[in-house]
């Protein structure tokens, strides 16, 4: 009988040490798992320390005009350089880029991601596309990394090599939602094949190869070579028979 108490007391023992196992575990594990989110959330949220969109405010002009760096300085260029029939380099600066890109009219919305505060920047080998993304009332800061390259056979792609949100790269799952995005908008729209805008398009997001010549008024011209440096765009452009 008593040798029947004490395996009784024996099997409780035990089920509580391992009632107080499993417990033990699932704390640690709840404690691992609210750690991973602390860090996820604190990689999202980071801002990048090169990020400082009030540099590049388009002072001098309404956002929504056009920017007079586009107008004043390289659309000249660009025409007196094609019209001498000779290659010539065309420069394009962080400031001048910013100037065109801050107004383009922001904020903008797409399914529900307010996209504003947009900033470029140039550092060598590739241009940084920079901006703040809120969703639902969560700020986070998107970094698009663009490497443009030119192969052997003249043939121009701009490649994204990264995607971040915060300090975390998304690149797969970024290139993913899209290009299935993408799609869809282009689904039921008439779309010119040849355009340089769609061949930009299919190039940043399938990585697709096209021929870089541009028709200025009568003249064809082609970019044959592309250097990013620090704070700066460096485009050699010849003439295209």
């Amino acid at each position: 009988m008593v040798s029947s108490k004490r395996e009784i007391t024996y099997i409780k023992a035990d089920s509580k040490n391992r009632r107080t196992s499993r417990t033990r575990k699932l704390l640690c594990w709840l404690f691992v798992d609210l750690v991973v989110a602390a860090v996820i959330i604190g990689l999202l949220l980071h801002k990048p320390g090169s990020y400082d969109p009030t540099d590049f405010d388009s002072a001098g002009y309404e956002p929504g005009q056009v920017s007079p760096y586009l107008t004043h300085e390289l659309s000249p260029r660009i025409y007196n350089g094609v019209q001498r029939d000779e290659p010539f380099d065309l420069v394009i600066t962080q400031k001048g880029i910013n100037e065109i890109v801050t107004g383009w009219g922001w904020p903008k919305m797409s399914h529900g991601v307010m996209l504003y505060s947009p900033a470029v920047l140039f550092k060598p080998g590739s241009a940084l596309l920079m901006a703040t993304a809120n969703v639902r009332g969560a700020e986070f800061v998107v970094t698009l990394e663009i490497k443009p390259k030119i192969d052997e056979k003249g043939l121009l792609t701009f490649h994204i090599s990264k995607v971040k949100v915060g300090a975390m790269n998304v690149t797969a799952i970024a290139k993913i939602t899209a290009r299935k995005m993408y799609l869809q908008r282009i689904a039921h729209l008439p779309i010119d094949k040849e355009a340089v805008q769609t061949k930009i398009a299919e190039s940043l997001l399938n990585d697709a190869l096209f021929e870089p010549v541009f028709k200025v008024d009568d003249r064809k011209v082609r970019i044959d070579k592309i250097t990013v440096s620090k704070e700066k765009l460096t485009a050699h452009l010849a003439p295209a028979s």
